[in-house]
């Protein structure tokens, strides 16, 4: 049996996982959802990592930043 990117039970069959599916939204089996292993302190700190950053850094080293990741993804070589 396939397993799903969080390593879930998946029927490999488009007709088994139509009546999975079916089961799940009438009630009659409960969906496996795993835990995604990541502390939930650690979750929330992360999520206010990016928003704190930008809060404390000048408006110039901002627009730097930014200029240099643009130079970065617009001067990618051609594959």
């Amino acid at each position: 049996m396939p397993t799903g990117p969080k390593d879930q039970k998946r029927p490999a069959d488009v007709i088994d996982n139509a009546v999975k599916v079916m089961r799940i939204a009438t009630g009659e089996e409960t969906e496996d959802v795993q835990d995604d292993r990541k502390n939930a302190a650690a979750k929330e700190l992360g999520s206010k990592g990016g928003k704190k950053r930008a809060a404390n850094m000048s408006p110039e080293r901002r627009a730097e930043i930014a200029k240099k990741a643009a130079e970065k993804r617009w001067n990618k070589p051609k594959a």
